[in-house]
Parts: C-alpha cells; sequence; structure tokens
C-alpha cells in the first residue's frame, strides 16, 4: 500500500505555515463546538516509532485550550492495566462531555505490534477484530 504514495509532493515553506496555520484555528473552533454542544471527542494516532506522532499532536494541540483535552501517551501495560482485559485501560481514559482525548497509540495496536512482535496469543489478536468494532461502537 506505501508504494502508491508519491514520495514527490512536497509544499514550500510559505504554504506550509499558512495550512497549519488555517488548521490550528479549526482544530481550536472544533474544541469550542465541541465544549458547548457537551460532545465528546477520541482522536487516535498510530504509527511506526519515530513517524512524527508526537510532533504531529504538538501541532494538534497547539492552539486547543489545555483545559478541553488530554493527551494518553500508551505504552506496554503495567500494574493493574496489564491485569485486565488491553481495552480496559482506554477505556477509563475516554474523554467526559466536552472534552477532547488524544491517544498517541491506541487499541489497535492489539491487532498491529502485539500481533508482530508476539505479545498477543494468535487467538487474543483475532478475537480483538470483533471487540475493537464492539468498542468503537459503543463510542458512537
Amino acid at each position: 500500500m506505501l508504494e502508491i504514495i508519491d514520495l514527490t509532493q512536497k509544499l514550500d515553506k510559505d504554504e506550509y505555515t499558512r495550512q497549519v496555520d488555517l488548521y490550528q484555528t479549526q482544530i481550536r473552533l472544533l474544541g469550542y463546538h465541541l465544549y458547548h454542544q457537551q460532545r465528546p471527542c477520541v482522536i487516535v494516532f498510530e504509527g511506526w516509532d519515530a513517524a512524527g506522532k508526537g510532533g504531529a499532536i504538538n501541532r494538534l494541540t497547539e492552539r486547543l485550550d489545555p483545559r478541553g483535552y488530554v493527551v494518553h501517551p500508551i505504552a506496554a501495560p503495567r500494574g493493574d492495566d496489564a491485569d485486565k482485559h488491553y481495552l480496559w485501560r482506554f477505556w477509563r481514559r475516554l474523554p467526559d462531555r466536552g472534552n477532547i482525548a488524544i491517544f498517541d497509540r491506541s487499541w489497535y495496536g492489539r491487532v498491529m505490534v502485539e500481533r508482530v512482535e508476539g505479545f498477543a496469543r494468535t487467538e487474543e489478536w483475532q478475537r480483538a477484530y470483533q471487540e475493537i468494532k464492539d468498542f468503537e461502537t459503543q463510542l458512537v
């Protein structure tokens, strides 16, 4: 799939700055509307290590009201989280109404990283597809 990406596309610095400014303004307005409509929002970042997720999150949140969002960096489960179902640690971090939860990595790790690295048994990651679908259906 990555072979179809056109790696020759570029933005000059001025156009990049203009677009970042535009989208940061739009995301700030989105945060405002979410708060006033009392709607929660979940934003998920996935990608390879050092792919730029952290930088993208920083640019995304630069103009957001810091009272209205939380960034959740997700690592391997530890403590109580390790003893519970893998979705537990995400479920308990879902945002309240009017707030935004930004996940730096997510529940998709079960069928990606944990599968590839052998951290989840075959039956666990296969079952995870339906569990993730059910989890996301509850979010809507």
